[in-house]
């Protein structure tokens, strides 16, 4: 009981010092009016066809001079008809353009995919990379919504700070379904602890579907090289080479305006196959710190699940069941809230209860699948 009541209170420990470090990072605030920064935004993608609309009209509606930014999307055997929606667009703004309707469209091309490795994603973003014109890289995904200051917002931290690297937040759109829900607070705790571990100085977390990076230190780090064997991780494994070249140089952007929206799976089992590959790359992290918090939660979660258990052998009363159960609760619901409102999210008390029963035992899943199993990705079986 001693060992537990350790590793629980290791947990709590651990959620308060994420409170503390969300609150160390501080919301960015621009304070200059012109664009300067030429970036390269890489979209990866493999059948998207009905999600590609929308991230087209959210790139059409970006407040940033057309001129400075070019879109490399870049196709990865897709089946479907992906590509043609995206010609279909470019099309139609090009004629826009010449009747005056549309002075400025973007610069958007399609590039096919170039496979070396086991990881498809980074091998697109290599490709991509190797037509970039501008040395500032932004990855995203085909399934997201750019809000319309991103670009704006982002090259006006650039000229405030000097990074080599920014992570910015993501955010779901989830609907009222259990399904989503439960993805969407499970996302809020991943991007709060991403800010949080920015705050505490131990970052160890980001999301490639809103990341921005300096293409000459890319290549001077050798980019994907020496991990590109795992399919996941061009967000993870890129952040850690980051991190070992110059740590101050790679900030967080704590901003509304850069929140970059996309959408929770339709299925339980997508999710199972979604939450593997996520957690398969966890064993090749170089990042001490990480793998620390990464078994600090395990344990927490655990003990909750196994709890009934304990108190069925003796081993733990139920008063104290109860106990663990609701201080769990209170502590993941102050560091929940605090993403939701800087998202203008709701966190339903339903949804959060029925959540707090099940998430223990999808995180015991999700670890043990991991470890033993492959996945399923993009129509594509990958083994550990």
């Amino acid at each position: 009981m001693i060992l537990i009541s350790i590793l629980f209170y290791s947990y709590i420990v651990c959620i308060l010092a994420f409170i503390i470090g969300y609150h160390k990072v501080n919301v960015f605030k621009s304070t200059t009016t012109s664009n300067k920064t030429a970036f390269t935004v890489i979209i990866p993608f493999r059948n998207e066809a009905k999600n590609l609309s929308k991230l087209l009209d959210s790139i059409q509606q970006l407040k940033y001079s057309k001129n400075l930014v070019e879109f490399l999307f870049v196709d990865d055997d897709s089946t479907d008809n992906s590509i043609e929606i995206i010609n279909f667009y470019f099309e139609r703004n090009r004629e826009a353009s010449h009747l005056g309707l549309n002075s400025a469209r973007p610069d958007i091309r399609v590039l096919s995919n170039k496979r070396v490795s086991n990881s498809p994603k980074k091998d697109a973003i290599t490709t991509a990379l190797k037509d970039a014109k501008n040395n500032w890289i932004i990855t995203t995904d085909a399934d997201c919504i750019l809000p319309k200051n991103w670009l704006k917002t982002i090259d006006a931290f650039i000229q405030q700070n000097n990074c080599n690297m920014i992570v910015a937040p993501v955010s779901y759109e989830a609907n009222s379904t259990f399904l989503h829900q439960f993805q969407h607070l499970e996302f809020l705790s991943l991007q709060a602890t991403t800010i949080s571990s920015f705050g505490l100085r131990t970052p160890f977390l980001a999301n490639g579907a809103n990341l921005m990076y300096r293409k000459d230190i890319f290549e001077k780090l050798n980019g994907f090289d020496g991990n590109n064997a795992i399919a996941s991780g061009d967000d993870i494994f890129l952040l850690e080479k980051f991190l070992r070249f110059y740590k101050e140089k790679v900030q967080y952007l704590k901003s509304k305006d850069v929140i970059v929206k996309t959408f929770p799976v339709n299925s339980f089992p997508e999710l199972i196959e979604q939450r593997i590959r996520w957690a398969s790359k966890t064993a090749n992290y170089n990042l001490v710190v990480g793998k620390i918090i990464g078994v600090i939660v395990l344990a927490g979660n655990t003990i909750i699940a196994f709890a009934p258990l304990f108190v069925l052998l003796k081993i733990m009363n139920f008063k104290t069941f109860i106990f663990y159960f609701l201080l769990k609760l209170l502590f993941d619901y102050l560091l929940l809230k605090k993403m939701a409102l800087f998202e203008n999210k709701k966190i339903g008390f339903k949804a959060y209860l029925k959540s707090s029963f099940v998430y223990p035992y999808f995180t015991i899943l999700i670890f043990l699948k991991s470890i033993f199993s492959n996945y399923q990705w993009k129509e594509r079986t990958f083994k550990k």
